[in-house]
Parts: C-alpha cells; structure tokens; sequence
C-alpha cells in the first residue's frame, strides 16, 4: 500500500516526465499536431528558390532584367546564394534530430530567430522601397548592373524575390517557435522578433529614402 500510495502522489505531483525523459513543468506547451510537416514545408519553399539563384550562377540569362558588369561577378552572387539556401534547406530538414539536445536546440533557434527576422524585415523593406521607386520618390542604384531596366527589375523584386523572403521568414520563424518548449519562450521568441522586424524595417526604409543615410539594392 504504502507503495502504491508514493506512486499515486508522484503522478499528482505538478513535475511529470516527458518522452525525452526531461521533467516537465506545468508551463511546458505541447508541440503542434503539424509539427512533422514544417521542416519539409520549409525545405519545400526554399529549394526552389536555390535552384532559380543555381540557373543564374550556371550562366543561365532567362527573366533577367539586365546587363551585369561582370557576368563571373553576377555568376559568383548568385552561386553563394544558391549554396546558403541549400544549407537553410538542410538545417530544417535537420531541425528535428537538434530539438533533442538542448544545446543544439537552442543553436537552433537562435541561428532560426535571425534567418525569421532578416527575411522579414528584407521583404518589408524592399517591398516599401521598390514601390517608392516605381512611384519616382527614390533612385536606386544598381553596383553590379551595366546597364537595368529599372522598371522591371521593381516589379520582379515586388512580385517575386520579396514574397518569397516573407514566407521564408514566417516559416522559419514558425519553425522555431514551435521547437521551443514552453508558452513563455514561445511568447519572447515572438515578440522579440516582431520588436526587432520592427525596429530594423523603420531603419531600413528611412534609409531607404536617404533620411539617415545611403540605400543601395545590388
């Protein structure tokens, strides 16, 4: 009796085990039924967009909006992105073997946390921008272009690469505040992203506009 007693209060008690045999606290939130599915979701989205950045850095000329000054140059820009967007790919598609070291887990979510707040606030920025380029309020200058349309290249940038910086950023973001254990790192992962997103799109566009200093788009 006395045993099955000192079981019953230990399966009272407020600290219970988890599956990882970590002790879990009343404050701990339960991952999301659709967790599984967010890293290839994330995989999904961003290998496309690897393999459009890989056509560019093989030569390829399609959809460009003009002429670079140095092709090796415009072919080495896009190969590095190409290569980076591979690795964000692969570290997604790794994010559920590091959620199960706290150390790695926290790696994660930090190098996560910067990828979600530097797409969105690039996507926030870029979009204001490239409308206020459209709308002749800014001049945008174009380093490693000869010769741009100008025109084309606002609308190539509204329609196609910010979009898809936002969603990157939503879903990295997504990713990693559901790698976090409990519903209080859940909220200051939050909303420490979105005070950052914030702060850094309002710089952004007033310097964009010229009101704090110089904004170049390569």
């Amino acid at each position: 009796m006395t045993g099955i007693g000192h079981i019953m209060r230990d399966s009272k008690s407020p600290i219970a085990r988890t599956g990882d045999d970590r002790p879990r606290s009343p404050e701990d939130a339960p991952a999301p039924s659709w967790l599984p599915w967010l890293p290839w979701l994330v995989c999904g989205w961003t290998l496309p967009y690897a393999a459009y950045r890989t056509y560019y850095a093989l030569g390829g000329t399609a959809g460009m909006f003009g002429t670079p000054v140095s092709r090796d140059q415009w072919r080495f820009i896009n190969g590095v992105a190409a290569l980076l967007l591979v690795l964000t790919a692969a570290l997604a598609a790794l994010s559920p073997l590091l959620r199960k070291s706290p150390r790695a887990r926290a790696i994660f979510t930090g190098v996560g946390w910067l990828i979600a707040v530097g797409c969105v606030m690039h996507a926030l920025v870029d979009e204001a921008t490239r409308v206020l380029s459209l709308a002749g309020v800014v001049y945008l200058e174009y380093p490693v272009f000869a010769v741009i349309d100008r025109r084309a290249a606002d609308l190539q940038d509204i329609f196609l690469n910010e979009p898809w910086f936002f969603v990157e950023g939503l879903l990295w973001g997504t990713l990693c505040w559901s790698a976090l254990r409990s519903a209080a790192a859940r909220r200051r992962f939050a909303a420490s992203a979105a005070v950052a997103i914030a702060l850094l799109t309002i710089v952004g566009i007033l310097s964009s506009t010229g009101i704090i200093g110089r904004y170049i788009v390569g």
